[in-house]
């Protein structure tokens, strides 16, 4: 019997796997998908403040707008705009094309890079406006 377990095959570990972009952008889809949930709890805190009175307002304001609330806006933007983007992704997918290995490769490093720039201009458009 100590042969047998002995003998046994390994299940597949992380060590085993070759992390590809199409891998890491689904795991990042699903970290944004939880981010976001995060963040509207943020974004629901900010439109009640708005409706608590201008002493609150002013007290969450001042929080989204110091750099540590600033930085989390700006990951949520990103993570929003990132999860959007691979919410499209899958929509192709789903329709058949993309699948090819060097095509899907492809659209997930266009997925991080368009998500990446589409968060930096979003927020250069918000501060030149502001």
């Amino acid at each position: 019997m100590a042969n047998a377990t002995q003998n046994r095959p390994l299940s597949p570990h992380l060590s085993v796997y070759r992390l590809y972009p199409t891998m890491v952008m689904s795991i990042v889809h699903r970290i944004t998908g939880a981010a976001l949930y995060f963040g509207t709890v943020l974004v629901a805190w900010w439109l009640i403040a708005t409706a608590a009175g201008p002493a609150y307002f002013e007290f969450t304001n001042a929080i989204f707008g110091s750099i540590l609330g600033r930085l989390v806006l700006f990951a949520y933007t990103w993570a929003l705009l990132h999860h959007m983007i691979g919410g499209i992704r899958h929509l192709v997918w789903d329709t058949g094309r993309g699948l090819e290995k060097d095509v899907s490769t492809k659209i997930a490093w266009a997925t991080l890079v368009v998500s990446v720039a589409l968060t930096i201009i979003l927020w250069a458009i918000a501060l030149i406006a502001a």
